[in-house]
């Protein structure tokens, strides 16, 4: 069944009851019985009340691919899949809108994200969304989604408020128009 549907786990149920789960790579182990396994058993799954960004946590954590789903009673309700969770996040406008993405770097106890959702949105830019991508005791980076208008003023912007752009994924005007002025500069010297 694993490896027909590429599955990293097995469940195993008593009773309509979650028990635990065992990982593929423990199943190849012996020929035996369940039994022989037990102690290879690992019990994670997301109650079916939870939002499913809990479950992210869960696939890092085991290594998994497939998260039981179970109610308060722990009875076994079924599963999701990293496809699902994939699908679930194509819809929100931060992975589904095209746009520019920044990553921005500012020391952690300055950090606000409304501060940084106010800085795109007063240069008449959409904020689309963003996420802690690194965080210590003394920075933070945010990785944001942001339309594409007035990019440039949006890197000022950021520049005056003290912030440092770590990663920029566009094409910035004011670096292309730096490469270009450095190479007719380049041709002039030649000649």
């Amino acid at each position: 069944m694993l490896e027909d549907f590429g599955y990293s786990h097995v469940f195993i149920k008593k009773s309509h009851h979650f028990y635990g789960a065992i990982a593929e790579d423990f199943l190849y182990e012996g020929d035996g019985i369940l039994k022989d396994l037990e102690h290879q058993i690992e019990r994670f799954a997301i109650l079916d009340d939870n939002n499913i960004m809990d479950s992210i946590r869960l696939f890092y954590t085991f290594n998994a691919n497939v998260i039981p789903v179970i109610n308060k009673n722990e009875k076994y309700l079924g599963y999701i899949t990293c496809d699902d969770i994939f699908q679930n996040f194509s819809r929100y406008p931060l992975f589904s809108e095209s746009g520019a993405i920044l990553t921005i770097e500012t020391p952690a106890r300055k950090y606000s994200m409304t501060e940084i959702a106010n800085i795109v949105e007063s240069n008449n830019s959409k904020f689309y969304g963003g996420f802690i991508t690194f965080m210590s005791d003394e920075v933070i980076h945010v990785t944001i989604k942001i339309s594409n208008e007035n990019l440039s003023s949006i890197d000022a912007t950021f520049d005056r408020y003290d912030y440092r752009i770590v990663e920029k994924y566009y094409s910035d005007e004011k670096s292309d128009l730096f490469k270009d002025r450095f190479g007719f500069f380049q041709k002039f010297i030649e000649i």
